[in-house]
């Protein structure tokens, strides 16, 4: 099911990670987690203005490189331009905040996941990796099959637990808000753009965007 290399390495790392289990209890304790991701998400703000150096409000993928070698994360130059490619979702040709986060993150799950977990402290960054493992963990909760995919019913499930009165009303809008590509299941990448729609980090990047007019 995964397109790219790039996307079946994390797959992989998914997999891994789900074989370990999760501390989320429901969805709501993911929910009650929002305001602090918020917080933690902004400050991450001072890191892609530091490395967006023509400030044009995204990052090129030479912007990139320069940002991987500072934060001392060593990938190939095919990884680098597979990921660059894989966050560019407007497909503008630049990583913009929202896109720089899922990015950020999608490198945490996979330098976690390698040989004797250097990429546990190696982004110099524990505030925003402890809200990095958060999404794993709601990630994991989420993917009940550990496929490294998250599947509508699941969805369904997982708020069921919540016990939420009209939860598979809400279970739809969520997944329906998670699944871009509209292929019937999410993965890790699509669950991360949601996430920061979720948690408001668009709205306050991009008010002359699109997202203007919705709710």
């Amino acid at each position: 099911m995964a397109e790219t290399k790039l996307e079946a390495k994390m797959v992989e790392a998914m997999q891994r990670r789900a074989s370990e289990g999760t501390a989320m209890k429901s969805f709501n304790s993911i929910i009650l987690k929002f305001p602090k991701i918020d917080e933690s998400l902004r400050n991450c703000k001072a890191v892609f203005e530091q490395f967006d150096e023509d400030s044009n409000g995204a990052i090129d993928n030479e912007e990139l490189k320069k940002c991987f070698n500072k934060l001392q994360i060593s990938f190939t130059e095919e990884e680098i331009s597979d990921l660059f490619k894989a966050c560019d979702f407007n497909q503008n040709m630049g990583i913009k905040f929202n896109e720089f986060i899922v990015l950020l993150c999608l490198v945490y799950l996979l330098k976690d996941n390698a040989p004797g977990h250097e990429g546990k402290s190696r982004m110099g960054m524990p505030n925003l990796e402890a809200t990095f493992e958060t999404f794993v963990d709601a990630f994991v909760f989420l993917d009940k099959n550990k496929d490294g995919f998250v599947s509508k019913n699941e969805m369904v499930q997982a708020i069921n637990e919540s016990g939420e009165r009209s939860s598979g009303r809400i279970a739809m809008k969520r997944f329906e808000e998670m699944d871009w590509d509209k292929n019937g299941s999410v993965s890790f990448k699509e669950f991360l753009f949601a996430f920061t729609n979720w948690v408001g980090i668009d709205d306050a990047e991009d008010d002359e965007d699109e997202e203007e007019g919705t709710v």
